[in-house]
């Protein structure tokens, strides 16, 4: 496959169409020295999309990686992410992006999306304490060349869904980080925190931080070679 100038050879492709995500991995990758470049920066985009049929982020994390990987033909970081809301069972689960449609594709942009999904949940908590409003963002990421998965990691990021009336709060973030009320403090929302304090705190932040140190031990973060082959 021939590669875009713009694209390093030993860059790794993260297997998701979501800038936000490619900007907060490049943030916290390229530090340790692994370039971080999206499915849109490289040519033959769009791919076509997997099926996400697993029901746990493990399973959907790998589908990506494999999938991707053999489209691409490059080393691909997939990452399966979203909230657990105790109360409420570990709903949204996997299903976080798009809760609101219970778990259904209905075209509807990121913006309206989010929205929507905020106030379904903010609906379904409607009466319960804040102290019993316990959640979590949970990360996986997986690793894959084609036909290979070569590494896994897991971060969370705990905190507390905010009181409707109080939340949603912030401009730094997206998704449900305007109702995500941040542990141990309690005193800011996701979207409060800057950048740096993201990079450093958040789920992602963490899958990807022991991801990087596996993807050191594996020589990888310097010679990618078209995922191996």
């Amino acid at each position: 496959m021939p590669e875009s100038a713009a694209t390093p050879p030993n860059a790794i492709v993260l297997a998701t169409g979501n800038p936000h995500k490619v900007e907060e991995l490049q943030a916290i990758m390229l530090p340790l020295g692994i370039p971080i470049v999206g499915l849109a920066d490289l040519p033959g985009h769009p791919f076509p999309e997997p099926h996400e049929t697993g029901t746990t982020f493990e399973q959907n994390a790998t589908i990506k990686a494999l999938a991707y990987a053999q489209a691409t033909g490059r080393l691909c970081l997939a990452d399966d992410s979203g909230l657990e809301i105790d109360t409420l069972k570990g709903r949204p689960g996997v299903i976080s992006s798009h809760y609101c449609t219970d778990g259904r594709e209905e075209g509807m942009d990121r913006p309206t999306r989010d929205a929507a999904n905020n106030a379904r949940v903010l609906k379904e908590l409607a009466g319960v304490p804040f102290e019993q409003r316990t959640a979590r963002f949970v990360c996986v990421m997986v690793l894959a060349r084609p036909g290979q998965v070569l590494a896994r990691s897991r971060g969370t990021f705990e905190g507390r869904i905010g009181l409707d009336g109080q939340v949603p709060r912030g401009k730094n973030g997206f998704g449900y980080d305007p109702l995500f009320v941040v542990a141990p403090e309690y005193t800011h929302t996701g979207a409060e925190l800057s950048a740096g304090e993201k990079n450093t705190r958040s789920h992602r932040a963490r899958a990807a931080a022991i991801m990087g140190r596996q993807l050191i031990a594996l020589n990888l973060s310097r010679s990618n070679d078209h995922g191996g082959r």
